[in-house]
């Protein structure tokens, strides 16, 4: 069992790291895999794509309001990031088209 915020046989670590890989527990191994999307994971490939396609800041959006970052809690804040863009293109959007037609 590991104790957290003591060391594990290493003299300088001043007691403040754990173990990364439990085998007690997997779990803690699920995060050792590197995130789709060349690394950077979808909700930030989104927004860069986003940026050409708009509609792709609202796909993310929905997965963002789908709680998919439950899968692979490293998602939220690029999903996070792409449901703000949606907000943001929507108002843009509403005060250009307010400006040109009132």
């Amino acid at each position: 069992m590991v104790n957290v915020g003591q060391s594990n046989g290493c003299k300088n670590c001043g007691g403040n790291y754990i173990l990364i890989k439990d085998e007690e527990d997997p779990r803690l191994t699920m995060f050792n895999k590197p995130l789709p999307c060349c690394g950077c994971g979808i909700g930030w490939c989104s927004l860069l794509l986003g940026f050409v396609c708009p509609l792709i800041w609202y796909c993310a959006a929905i997965l963002y309001l789908c709680r998919y970052y439950n899968k692979d809690p490293r998602e939220r804040s690029g999903l996070a990031a792409n449901a703000i863009a949606a907000l943001v293109c929507t108002i843009v959007t509403l005060i250009t088209l307010a400006a040109i037609y009132l």
